[in-house]
């Protein structure tokens, strides 16, 4: 995620259910060659649903083999004849218009899915899908936040007591019971959050929350402040770049990961209780440096920001620093194309999808340190026994034309209680979802 952009949505004009598809983009996109995609690394012009993908450390470039780009969405309405493709067998259907830049999404226990429109400082509630898939109730839960992300229902099970909210500045709580449209009560202040209150200048700004599964311990995740700088020369980046750990109650606040750039999105695997997050890696070593990352979190684990990557890979701007650290840098399981800015993850726990979308989805919100764009797209990361194969393959694309203009960015991903999952887009303002058939 850009460190100096906060996103400019565009307006989409509302449509109607179409069946998706599995046609490729049209490649030639800004006049150069879709070959210039090939191989393990690739674009959007030669994303389709259902393509597989893997990046392994072996097929990292040198640092600087391509020049830093600054090529940022050029955001247009959605065109008459653009709709997001799924794989065969699956309808994308607009599930709700009229938001303003939708963010996360999560779903409580009762099925209600709760999403932050960060920019408009609130949180709504969307319920039920009518026979076109379109929601039936949208509600504001709550609202005056400060730039609101990640969302978590406590305590884990049927009947939650409270949701949380990560502000940028804080982890607040409101009194909840299941059904609730409104909070029913004001917010209680929890945690204070590293950079908190920084409009301008306060780097990464996302907060999510997750709970373990017993309840004991609360995960929040703190992007840097900048890019790469060294945080023992830049105080403010203390206990940033990280996983942070606390009680329920906002107490005991300790670092659970670090070396984490930006772990926008976190959630608890649920079958093996453990920790994962979705993370945009550091910008400026060229178009395929540094993959972002899926990645099972170890309690204590260091992920290498800002002295290394992907393992023993010393960042040349930290030259010579920290030699004792190189062979505890953990390689994140799943290796995602440079740049594309992984945010929200969610584990597939819903019955209507076929077997072998089990595992992960991910939204890729999109590039702009790349000169050809990448992201903008739902991926699936498929699991096996819990753990990843390293693979991952495009499931919902096309939110580019082929000349390279924007019309849609994915942001959050949710399973809805039919099934089907949710997916916010800020660049459109909407929410889609997908249905199997």
């Amino acid at each position: 995620m850009r460190l100096s952009r906060f996103l400019l949505a565009g307006v989409l004009i509302p449509g109607v259910a179409v069946l998706g598809a599995s046609g490729a983009v049209p490649a030639g996109g800004a006049g150069r060659s879709a070959q210039e995609g090939a191989g393990p690394f690739h674009d959007y012009r030669n994303q389709r649903p259902g393509a597989p993908h893997r990046i392994t450390v072996a097929d990292l470039p040198p640092p600087y083999a391509t020049e830093s780009a600054d090529e940022g969405p050029d955001l247009v309405e959605r065109p008459k004849d653009a709709w997001p493709q799924a794989p065969p067998g699956f309808t994308v259907t607009l599930f709700a218009t009229g938001l303003e830049n939708p963010r996360l999404v999560r779903r409580a226990p009762n099925g209600d899915l709760f999403v932050a429109e960060s920019r408009a400082g609130r949180v709504r509630v969307l319920r039920g899908i009518g026979g076109e898939g379109r929601v039936q109730t949208m509600e504001v839960f709550a609202s005056g936040l400060n730039r609101p992300f990640g969302i978590a229902f406590y305590p884990p099970g049927g009947e939650p007591q409270y949701v949380y909210v990560g502000n940028t500045d804080r982890v607040i709580r409101f009194p909840y019971r299941s059904g609730d449209l409104k909070a029913r009560g004001p917010s209680e202040a929890i945690a204070p959050l590293p950079g908190g209150g920084q409009l301008r200048g306060g780097g990464h700004w996302t907060r999510d929350i997750a709970f373990s599964p017993d309840g004991k311990r609360m995960f929040v995740s703190v992007g840097s402040l900048t890019n790469v700088d060294d945080p023992e020369t830049n105080p403010g980046e203390k206990n940033r770049a990280a996983i942070l750990e606390f009680t329920p109650d906002g107490k005991n606040m300790k670092v659970f990961a670090s070396g984490i750039r930006n772990a926008v999105g976190i959630a608890v695997s649920p079958t093996t209780g453990e920790l994962w997050a979705s993370v945009n890696e550091r910008d400026g070593l060229g178009d395929n440096l540094v993959p972002d990352y899926i990645t099972r979190v170890q309690e204590g684990g260091f992920y290498g920001w800002p002295w290394y990557y992907m393992g023993g890979h010393q960042d040349p701007r930290h030259k010579g620093k920290h030699p004792e650290l190189k062979e505890k840098v953990i390689t994140p399981d799943v290796l995602l194309q440079p740049h594309s800015a992984s945010l929200q993850m969610t584990f597939y726990d819903g019955q209507a999808f076929p077997g072998e979308y089990r595992g992960i989805f991910a939204a890729l919100h999109g590039s702009w340190n790349r000169r050809i764009r990448t992201g903008y797209e739902v991926i699936h990361v498929p699991l096996q026994n819990g753990r990843a194969t390293g693979e991952y393959q495009d499931f919902l694309t096309g939110f580019v034309t082929p000349d390279g203009k924007v019309w849609g960015r994915p942001v959050g991903v949710a399973v809805a209680h039919d099934g089907s999952l949710i997916v916010t887009d800020d660049g459109g303002n909407v929410v889609w979802r997908v249905a199997h058939r």
